[in-house]
């Protein structure tokens, strides 16, 4: 089969590899779409792969060709979206239902090979069923989706509530979405790029505000009647908004960082202390799972991108690449701020 191959930094080839073999309790995946993820980025174009010759992807959609022996909830021709996981179900962690903090895990399209190619092998836990109702291309974006939904329920979510959401990137407007879905009283979105910001009112948000404009608080304080937000989200990773999460959240509100931080940061004793005087809470999220596995945040994006309660635009959206240009895809990446949304690699193109 076809696939893309990263033999170095800064090399991406497209060229032959055997194909997968279908082990007992997996299946083989006929790979329609995939996501190019931020972590792929600097598996790419910088030192970040754990090893070469590797195949990355993870972020995809396609449907079951064949399946291996023991498989039982999958059969050909479903459609599925990728779960890259693969954790021990051993450990501590895994024995409790928190498989995202497992510690002797395996994930598809990194530590093992993934679907930047035509054909994937996972196991049978890893492949989601969608309805017939919803496209391949929208189904590629199921993993962005779960870390959404993920942050938003390790603040124990309730409707009813003001939300903050750091950040008009992919997870934004995934968080966005579930914000929405379970019932915000008005949800604000935080970038410093309008045509993000306008992404972010016609896809939900009540308010959109550019945190690069000077006096942007005074919005916030009109919003918010001078309270704070009860539910801020940073899904930035950036060390500005990650710090005005601090300023943004209500007394006893609530803090959640999604996104992943690039760069060493510290705070001033006037910024940490804000957590003390207000007392809010602050936590972090990683990657997507619960009990059981792969978690109500994959049943649940399955079940809303069905209804079309979950929102998709074509913006979230900025390229689809075939598969034999993924060089030229990992290209754009090297030019800031030319890739606006998400760059689809199309394996069958």
């Amino acid at each position: 089969m076809k696939a893309g191959v990263v033999h170095a930094p800064f090399d991406i080839r497209y060229e032959d590899i055997p194909l997968p073999e279908v082990s007992p309790g997996k299946v083989l995946i006929k790979v329609k779409y995939t996501g190019i993820c931020g972590s792929d980025v600097p598996r790419v174009n910088g030192d970040a792969c754990h090893y070469f010759p590797n195949v990355l992807g993870h972020e995809f959609s396609g449907t079951v060709e064949s399946v291996g022996e023991g498989v039982t909830l999958l059969k050909p021709g479903d459609r599925v979206a990728g779960v890259p996981l693969v954790p021990c179900m051993k450990c501590e962690d895994c024995l409790k239902g928190n498989f995202s903090l497992c510690k002797h895990y395996s994930f598809i399209g990194s530590r093992e090979y993934g679907s930047f190619a035509e054909y994937v092998a996972v196991p049978e836990l890893n492949a989601v069923k969608f309805d017939s109702d919803v496209d391949f291309k929208k189904a590629a974006f199921f993993e962005p989706s779960t870390i959404g939904l993920h942050g938003l329920m390790r603040l124990d979510y309730k409707g009813g509530k003001t939300v903050a959401i750091l950040g008009g990137g992919t997870i934004g407007m995934m968080t966005l979405q579930w914000a929405k879905i379970f019932g915000a009283k008005s949800i604000t979105v935080f970038d410093i790029l309008e045509d993000r910001l306008s992404l972010a009112k016609r896809v939900g948000a009540d308010y959109a505000v550019n945190s690069g404009k000077e006096g942007f608080m005074e919005e916030v304080d009109n919003i918010t009647g001078g309270r704070g937000f009860d539910y801020v989200y940073e899904t930035a990773g950036n060390t500005i908004t990650m710090k005005l999460s601090f300023e943004l959240a209500s007394n006893r509100g609530g803090i959640c960082h999604i996104g992943t931080p690039r760069k060493e940061m510290s705070f001033s004793v006037d910024e940490w202390e804000r957590m003390n005087r207000k007392e809010f809470t602050l936590t972090g999220s990683w990657m997507s799972y619960s009990a059981p596995f792969p978690g109500d945040e994959w049943k649940l994006t399955a079940h809303y991108m069905k209804t079309g309660e979950f929102c998709f635009d074509d913006e979230y959206i900025h390229a689809v690449v075939p598969l034999s240009k993924i060089a030229e895809a990992f290209e754009m990446y090297k030019t800031p701020g030319l890739v606006k949304g998400k760059i689809l690699i199309d394996s069958e193109a």
